[in-house]
């Protein structure tokens, strides 16, 4: 699986109120939800976000409730791929049910800037800079995970009949 776009950077502690916040959560369309994604910590993400940007987080990303509305809300506005130091392991897990790509490492995130071109490779193990020509190895999904991402969530995965 390989990931390229623009960063979005954020800090520590990012959590699932200020990813979506409580007052959107009264409906479930994907595209409604995207609409709002991030507004409370950033007015402009919705203006700069680009199908296949990649957000970059620091520590305990996801932190909050255990709602899926935060991994759908940035898969929907066209995140491709979050990159922290931590997640929070209900969002973690939510992540991966719905086809939501994450890694953890706290070099990438050291190293990647907001606006920085960033390309991934996930089955290689390695997140590139391409605006300042570092590299990060990272531990490689398990194949299992990657067919749930690819397929665009668990449930996705189990109606194409790859997980049983």
């Amino acid at each position: 699986m390989k990931f390229t776009g623009k960063s979005i950077k954020y800090g520590d502690n990012v959590d699932t109120d200020v990813i979506i916040p409580a007052r959107y959560l009264n409906t479930s369309d994907k595209k409604e939800l995207a609409s709002h994604c991030m507004e409370d910590i950033d007015k402009e993400f919705k203006s700069k976000v680009c199908d296949g940007d990649i957000m970059v987080a620091g520590f305990n990303f996801g932190c909050g409730s255990s709602r899926e509305h935060a991994p759908i809300a940035i898969k929907e506005s066209g995140i491709s791929l979050v990159i922290a130091k931590s997640f929070a392991r209900i969002f973690y897990r939510n992540s991966i049910n719905i086809g939501l790509a994450i890694v953890e490492c706290d070099e990438a995130v050291e190293g990647i800037s907001d606006g920085d071109r960033v390309e991934a490779d996930l089955d290689a193990g390695v997140i590139y800079n391409k605006t300042t020509g570092k590299s990060f190895q990272i531990q490689p999904f398990p194949e299992f995970i990657q067919k749930i991402i690819q397929n665009g969530g668990l449930v996705r995965s189990i109606q194409v009949g790859e997980i049983k």
